[in-house]
């Protein structure tokens, strides 16, 4: 048989601290128990279960098993130069007070100064809102000045968009009559209003006679009339 160093074996107490640590978060008050054991237990609390513990814990003080413990926590929370000014000033004044409440007083004192710097972090952002607010409206409701020149964005939105369609339209229209096109058919309106309006060149009667027959427009049936009697007896005279 092989000879080694055997395990120890865990007593009874030992295993009831290990299961004891294990549930740190159920333990509530310890006032039956010996200071020992939770020497070995509380150690392993968080700030949380060790508030909670000794704040479950009635009619008895356990200060001195927890107060190195809260002196640890001040440490951890608040830096080791804040510790050594609460030290210095409990030596200075010659008292001695618990570090549980130095702890707590410390967290009140930290937790007002935050509210308070939150409170007026909020105050300066609703002064700068409002004073925002005030300057859009200012802006907003500010009537134009007549007097002044206005520039292309002046003004009223009404009056930019009517001064900006009149511009566009003045110059589509200036582009359609400098157009060759437009031109042309200006030019060929005047030619047909001259046509209309000139009346045509009178005909002299004794050129060209107000009726023309042709041959075949005279009736068959017509015939010569003999001159009259007295152009006949002029023509004898003669």
């Amino acid at each position: 048989m092989m000879k080694g160093k055997s395990k120890k074996i865990p007593t009874l107490v030992e295993l009831c601290v290990i299961k004891a640590i294990d549930n740190l978060r159920y333990i509530g008050d310890v006032g039956e128990v010996d200071i020992y054991l939770l020497q070995d237990i509380l150690p392993h609390c968080t700030v949380d279960q060790l508030m909670h513990i000794e704040n479950s814990t009635e009619g008895r003080d356990l200060s001195s098993v927890t107060d190195v413990l809260w002196k640890r926590f001040y440490e951890r929370q608040f830096g080791t130069e804040s510790l050594n000014k609460v030290v210095q000033e409990m030596k200075e004044r010659r008292v001695l007070v618990k570090w549980k409440r130095i702890y707590e007083a410390e967290t009140k004192r930290r937790e007002k100064l935050q509210k308070k710097a939150g409170e007026r972090l909020k105050e300066r952002y609703q002064a700068a809102l409002a004073e925002k607010t005030s300057r859009k409206t200012q802006f907003t409701n500010k009537a134009p000045d007549s007097g002044k020149k206005r520039g292309f964005w002046s003004g009223s939105s009404s009056y930019n968009v009517s001064h900006l369609k009149s511009n566009i339209m003045k110059k589509a229209k200036i582009e359609s009559l400098n157009s060759i096109e437009t031109k042309n058919k200006a030019a060929m309106r005047k030619l047909e209003l001259q046509r209309r309006t000139i009346p045509p060149q009178s005909i002299s009667r004794s050129t060209k006679p107000s009726t023309v027959y042709k041959k075949k427009d005279l009736p068959s049936s017509s015939k010569i009339t003999k001159p009259s009697g007295g152009y006949q007896e002029r023509s004898a005279r003669l």
